[in-house]
């Protein structure tokens, strides 16, 4: 990856301008996100790849790991160009037999913010966004004290922007009531749609909104009507899949993960492609 020019163009995060064809780096840690990766070198090589490819905007979280991911983020990329936005979380950690419970009281929010301080070599976070719901998907519950204390910490200076992730639209709304809020992080691709409306109106509000599992997570996206498409266009279904989210809305910010750099390479390929009027109206309909 030798030119700095990505699909997609760019979105404006806060004041940051990121690229918005990303990176996800959960994929970094070992089998289920536990543990270190396979191959060591492989995982700084491919963020790497990704800064030297024109890549301003990676996401990881302390949970990955958990710790591993955000060390070798640190290890990779330290001292961090001027121009990368790194995203992680706050809202959740792991337990021992690899779970995912919450931790959003307001000390368990602040030792994270100093666990993800430390870990990836700052004095202040780009982006936290606030992890709520669990493992399943979003949870209708309060959020007001997360997001509170979360303001207090961007008071202090250690916390530059705020986001939510596996929010409800009205917990986002929640959020947004109490402070602003630049990206919303959530479960959302071709044959997910539940969060049409949501993408529609903070594209209005010019608020990023950033889709976990773009390829459809630990199970594969697989439609035959997405399948035809790639035939037709002599691709894949996945590259066909990251190209729709781009068309999708202006404010969707990609963050496709893999662990191979000949894998990185081939998703920013298929982000790239161009796609008709013909084949956005048979994609549309899969998810709907």
């Amino acid at each position: 990856m030798t030119t700095p020019s990505l699909p997609g163009g760019s979105w404006t995060l806060g004041d940051r301008t990121v690229t918005r064809f990303g990176y996800g780096a959960m994929q970094l840690a070992g089998p289920w996100v536990m543990g270190p990766p396979r191959d060591h070198e492989a995982a700084l090589a491919v963020l790497r790849a990704a800064v030297a490819g024109g890549v301003t905007h990676i996401d990881t979280a302390e949970t990955y790991g958990p710790r591993v991911v955000n060390e070798l983020v640190r290890e990779a990329l330290h001292p961090y160009a001027d121009d990368l936005v790194i995203a992680t979380k706050a809202g959740g950690r792991r337990d021992g037999q690899g779970g995912w419970p919450s931790a959003r009281r307001p000390d368990e929010l602040r030792a994270q913010i100093d666990d993800n301080l430390e870990t990836l070599g700052v004095d202040a976070l780009d982006l936290v966004h606030l992890r709520l719901g669990d493992a399943e998907g979003p949870v209708q519950e309060p959020v007001a004290e997360a997001v509170e204390t979360l303001v207090d910490l961007q008071r202090q200076g250690v916390v530059r922007h705020l986001g939510v992730s596996n929010a409800t639209a009205e917990q986002v709304a929640e959020a947004q009531s109490i402070a602003p809020i630049v990206s919303v992080q959530n479960r959302y691709n071709l044959a997910d749609r539940r969060d049409d409306d949501l993408v529609d109106r903070l594209a209005d509000e010019g608020v990023a909104y950033i889709p976990f599992f773009p390829l459809g997570g630990f199970t594969p996206l697989q439609s035959d009507a997405l399948s035809g498409v790639a035939a037709r266009l002599g691709s894949t279904p996945l590259s066909v899949a990251l190209a729709w989210l781009l068309h999708r809305s202006p404010n969707i910010l990609l963050i496709p993960g893999t662990s191979s750099v000949d894998h990185l390479r081939e998703n920013v390929a298929g982000a790239g492609l161009a796609l008709s009027e013909s084949d956005l109206r048979e994609l549309d309909r899969i998810g709907r």
